[in-house]
């Protein structure tokens, strides 16, 4: 079983930046593709940014230029750089995982975070 502990939402003035990490543990073997989500109030969750093993990077147009994500595959542990915020940013933020067990090193099973909440207001 897999495990994602999220960190690094709260209260932020617009204009200002904030960082969301993500940490993997547990029955890993390997994590393929990592991406952050987010869900607004009355709203359907949606993609804000995916990275795969090798480091390719795909945005929502919402962010691009403003955010960015990165990864530390030692660390099994996804980040979010977040600039520049806006008042539409406000949401829950989810951490998204594809990984592998030892018992099914093959098998990628997708797996969230609990969510942490970001709220941008003055």
């Amino acid at each position: 079983q897999v495990q994602l502990v999220e960190s690094g939402g709260g209260l932020v003035q617009p204009g200002g930046s904030l960082r969301l990490s993500c940490a993997a543990s547990g029955n890993i073997f390997r994590i393929n593709a990592m991406g952050w989500y987010c869900q607004a109030p009355g709203k359907q969750r949606e993609l804000v940014a995916t990275i795969s093993r090798g480091g390719n990077t795909n945005y929502a147009d919402s962010v691009k230029g403003r955010f960015a994500i990165s990864r530390d595959n030692a660390k099994n542990t996804v980040y979010l750089q977040m600039n520049s915020l806006k008042p539409e940013d406000t949401a829950v933020y989810y951490c998204n995982v594809w990984s592998s067990s030892w018992s099914k090193p093959h098998e990628y099973l997708e797996v969230w975070g609990q969510g942490t909440l970001v709220t941008v207001s003055s």
